[in-house]
C-alpha cells in the first residue's frame, strides 16, 4: 500500500472511487470536493491551490491531499487529507485530517494505515497534536483513531448537519 500525491497518472481509478462514493451515497471525508468534480483534472487543480496560503481561495485552508493506493491492482482505496491550520469550522468540527476508505474496502485496516503514515506528514508541518473529529457512533472511525493514539476530549453539535461529533487530539510531541 502506498500514500501518494494523487496525479492524473491515477485518473480512472480516482473516478471509480468517486463513483462508488455517489453510488452508495456515503460521505466522502478527506477528499476536499471530489464528490462535484465530474473530470479528477479540476479536483487536482483545486488541490494544488491548496497547497499553499497565497492560493488559498477564501473561507478555506492549506492543505495536503493523498491517495492510498493498492500497489498490486493501482486501485485507490483511500482518500486522507491533511489541513495544515484552523478556520473557526475546522477548529470546532472538521480538525485536521478527514479521510474516507471505499465502500467495498472497509474493514481490512485502510483507515488505521493511512492515518498511521499521514501523521508524520503533520509533524513536518509543524502540526504538535493533531485533532480528529468522527461522527457519535462511527465506531470504526472511533477505533481507527484511538489505535492511533487518538484521546477523547468531547462530543459536539454541528448544527448545519444536525450531527453530534467526537474529538479526539493525538499529541506527535
Amino acid at each position: 500500500m502506498q500514500l501518494i500525491a494523487p496525479s492524473m497518472a491515477y485518473d480512472k481509478q480516482i473516478q471509480a472511487y468517486r463513483r462508488e462514493f455517489l453510488a452508495s451515497g456515503d460521505s466522502m471525508d478527506g477528499c476536499g470536493s471530489l464528490r462535484r468534480f465530474e473530470r479528477t483534472q479540476d479536483w487536482l487543480d483545486q488541490i494544488e491551490a491548496l497547497r499553499r496560503p497565497e492560493t488559498t481561495p477564501p473561507g478555506l485552508v492549506p492543505g495536503t491531499q493523498y491517495i492510498y493506493v493498492r500497489e498490486d491492482d493501482g486501485k485507490v482505496v483511500g482518500v486522507i487529507q491533511i489541513r495544515h491550520c484552523f478556520n473557526d469550522y475546522l477548529e470546532k468540527y472538521g480538525g485536521h485530517i478527514g479521510y474516507s476508505v471505499a465502500p467495498s474496502e472497509r474493514r481490512r485496516g485502510y483507515a488505521t494505515q493511512m492515518l498511521r503514515l499521514v501523521l508524520p506528514e503533520c509533524r513536518k508541518l509543524g502540526i504538535g497534536s493533531v485533532l480528529i473529529t468522527c461522527l457519535k457512533g462511527n465506531e470504526g472511525s472511533r477505533r481507527t483513531i484511538r489505535k492511533c493514539g487518538g484521546v477523547y476530549e468531547s462530543t459536539v453539535y454541528e448544527p448545519s448537519r444536525g450531527e453530534y461529533l467526537e474529538r479526539y487530539w493525538i499529541d506527535l510531541g
